[in-house]
């Protein structure tokens, strides 16, 4: 559902529209400011929803990686030994849009020995673009232990071209929607692999349906779709070397506890009128 312009003017007594999650592309945000109604979402690095994004996210490179789909032929077959697939082991990854997914999907993925290129729209002062780091790596790693080398918009075709697999974090607006588009996926390596657990848009339908039947693009892997839900008779659902899940990268157990005691806390708070906790208010 969306909360329009329209339907917002009519709720002369709403006091707080709330996400339960991150996400707040259904919510007309000029209108609900205009109305005097505060915005809120969770931050996906309390309640654990990042992390559960992160890890969808090694999901998918390894089920692409290890040939998901033709292990399941080989089973059916009664083969052994096949497919050969690979691994992340040594390989180059671009995280492009370093929020609290990506910071956590860069802690998950160091122990597999790869490296890290990632853009951000603003770094923190100690941190200089496009410089590699020469700090190792800790548990509770910062983002200047976990990424190999950082830039900005201007570095994402240059880090594509670097890339072995490009995994999208980014937030959804105006500037970066449709941004992996012919020209992106044109730039990176041949055989790459494509991970969007952010959200549909950020791909040209397009341009990754004509990378995948040129064999350009390796693979993809994508927890969000153009069109949602999914069509089941789309043309992308043909080839073996893509992994589709229905929109789940945050739906786990955990995350939804979580956030579900955010709410509760929120409403007992908003009839309260004490001060909100656990949520960030965006206007």
């Amino acid at each position: 559902m969306r909360l329009s312009a329209d339907v917002i003017a009519r709720a002369n007594k709403l006091k707080l529209i709330m996400q339960f999650g991150v996400g707040l592309e259904g919510v007309d945000l000029n209108s609900a400011t205009k109305h005097g109604i505060k915005v809120a979402r969770i931050p996906g690095d309390a309640t654990g929803n990042a992390a559960s994004c992160a890890e969808m996210a090694i999901y998918q490179m390894l089920g692409l990686l290890r040939k998901q789909y033709e292990m399941q032929v080989a089973v059916k077959q009664k083969k052994l030994g096949e497919p050969v697939g690979d691994m992340l082991l040594g390989k180059t990854i671009f995280i492009m849009g370093y929020g609290n997914i990506g910071n956590h999907l860069a802690k998950r993925l160091r122990p597999f020995g790869v490296s890290i290129l990632a853009t951000k729209r603003s770094w923190p002062s100690s941190s200089q673009s496009s410089c590699k780091s020469d700090v190792s790596y800790s548990e509770n790693g910062t983002h200047n232990d976990l990424v190999d080398e950082k830039g900005g918009h201007q570095d994402i075709l240059k880090f594509a071209r670097r890339a072995d697999i490009v995994v999208c974090c980014l937030a959804m607006n105006s500037e970066t929607a449709g941004i992996v588009d012919k020209d992106f996926i044109s730039s990176m390596r041949k055989g790459a692999l494509l991970i969007n657990i952010a959200r549909g848009g950020l791909l040209d339908y397009e341009a990754v349906l004509h990378h995948l039947k040129s064999g350009h693009l390796g693979g993809l892997g994508i927890d969000v779709a153009w069109t949602e839900p999914f069509d089941p008779d789309d043309a992308i659902l043909k080839f073996p070397n893509v992994i589709i899940t229905p929109h789940v990268a945050g739906v786990t157990e955990c995350s939804y506890r979580f956030m579900a005691k955010v709410v509760g806390d929120v409403a007992l708070q908003l009839h309260t009128g004490t001060p909100f906790t656990g949520v960030e208010i965006v206007n």
